[in-house]
C-alpha cells in the first residue's frame, strides 16, 4: 500500500454565491463539504489509479468526525487517523459565479499535544511497516515542532521506504536536510527556498539541499523534474480550462504512482503531469477527468535538458 500523511487535515467548505460583494448579505446557491487536505487528496486519486491508500494524520472534534464520516462514505481510502482533543479545522472557499473566482478562508488547526503527537509516531510507524511508498503533505497545525517531515522522513528512510516531500517553508528546507527521495515544490515555493526565479537552477539548488530528485509544479507550464539521472520537463499539448484546485495533488499521486511502478523518470513525469492537468477539467480535489487523463498520456512531450555546466 501507499501511505499518505496529512498532519494538519481539513473539512473542505464550498460556498457558490451569484456575486460576492464585500460588506453584504449573500444567498448560497450551492454548498459542498468533502474532507480535505493535500495528503487526502493525494490518496483519493491513487485509489482511482487502482493502488492501495492508507491515510493517516490527526482528526478531532466535531469537524473530525464529519470528515472521516464523509471518508468513509466517498472513497475506498483506508482511515489510519489519529484522534485528538481539538478540533480539525475547516477551509471555507466562496466561489463567486459571475467571475469563477474563489476566495478562500484557511483556519490553523488543532493544537496537538506531545502525547498526541507521540500517539501519532506509534501509528506511522506500524503503517510503515506494510508501506511500499509514503507521501508527507501540506501545512503543520499548531504545536508541532517545525521540523517534524524531517524526522518523519528519517524513520521512513530507516523502514527503507521510498519518502515524497510536499510542503512549503520552514518545514521544507528542514525535510529537505533529511534526504527524502523525491520533493514536489511549486514555482513559488522553489523560489522562495532557494532565491531563484529560474525553475532549473532552483530546482538543482534545492537538489543540492538534501532531495534526490526534485519535481517541481509550473502550473500551466507543466512540471519540471531534475534527478541524479539528468532533467526533463513537461507540459500538456494545449491550455487546460478549469479549476486548478488539488491539481499539484494529483501531480504527487502520478509521481507516487510511477515510482511503486518502477517506471522510467520521464514515464513518471508524464503521468504527474496528465493526473495535474486531468484535475483541472474535474469538479473537485481529489478527482480526475480519467478521458482527459488517458488522452493526455498519449499527447504529452517529455524535453530533456542538458546536464548542468
Amino acid at each position: 500500500m501507499i501511505l499518505t500523511v496529512t498532519l494538519n487535515a481539513a473539512l473542505d467548505i464550498t460556498y457558490r454565491v451569484p456575486r460576492l460583494q464585500p460588506h453584504s448579505t449573500h444567498r448560497v446557491t450551492e454548498v459542498c463539504e468533502r474532507p480535505g487536505g493535500k495528503g487526502l487528496n493525494v490518496a483519493r486519486v491513487l485509489t482511482a489509479l487502482g493502488h492501495e491508500a492508507v491515510a493517516t494524520g490527526f482528526a478531532g472534534g466535531g469537524t473530525g468526525d464529519a470528515l472521516r464520516s464523509l471518508l468513509a462514505q466517498e472513497t475506498s481510502v483506508t482511515d489510519a487517523l489519529v484522534p485528538v482533543g481539538g478540533a480539525t479545522r475547516r477551509t471555507v472557499a466562496v466561489v463567486d459565479e459571475s467571475t469563477g473566482d474563489t476566495t478562500q478562508l484557511n483556519e490553523p488547526g488543532p493544537i496537538v499535544t506531545p502525547a498526541e503527537w507521540d500517539a501519532f509516531m506509534t501509528t506511522y510507524r506500524e503503517l510503515l511497516a506494510d508501506a511500499r511508498a509514503v507521501a508527507l503533505c501540506g501545512s503543520l497545525p499548531p504545536g508541532v515542532p517545525v521540523d517534524v517531515y524531517a524526522r518523519l522522513t528519517r524513520a521512513a528512510r530507516t523502514a527503507d521506504v521510498p519518502v515524497l516531500l510536499d510542503t512549503s517553508g520552514e518545514p521544507l528546507r528542514r525535510g529537505l536536510a533529511a534526504r527524502p527521495d523525491l520533493a514536489k515544490p511549486n514555482a513559488d515555493e522553489l523560489a522562495a527556498l532557494t532565491g531563484s526565479t529560474e525553475p532549473l537552477r532552483a530546482a538543482r539548488d534545492a537538489r543540492r539541499r538534501g532531495a534526490h530528485t526534485v519535481a517541481a509544479s509550473l502550473g500551466a507550464d507543466g512540471m519540471l523534474m531534475v534527478t541524479a539521472d539528468g532533467a526533463w520537463q513537461a507540459a500538456p499539448p494545449r491550455r487546460i480550462a478549469g479549476n486548478p484546485t488539488g491539481a499539484g495533488d494529483s501531480a504527487v499521486a502520478g509521481l507516487l504512482s510511477g515510482l511503486v511502478e518502477d517506471l522510467p523518470w520521464p514515464a513518471r513525469l508524464t503521468h504527474a503531469v496528465a493526473l495535474s492537468a486531468a484535475t483541472v477539467r474535474a469538479p473537485a480535489a481529489g478527482e480526475f477527468d480519467r478521458p482527459t487523463y488517458e488522452e493526455l498520456l498519449k499527447s504529452i512531450t517529455v524535453t530533456e535538458h542538458p546536464p548542468a555546466a
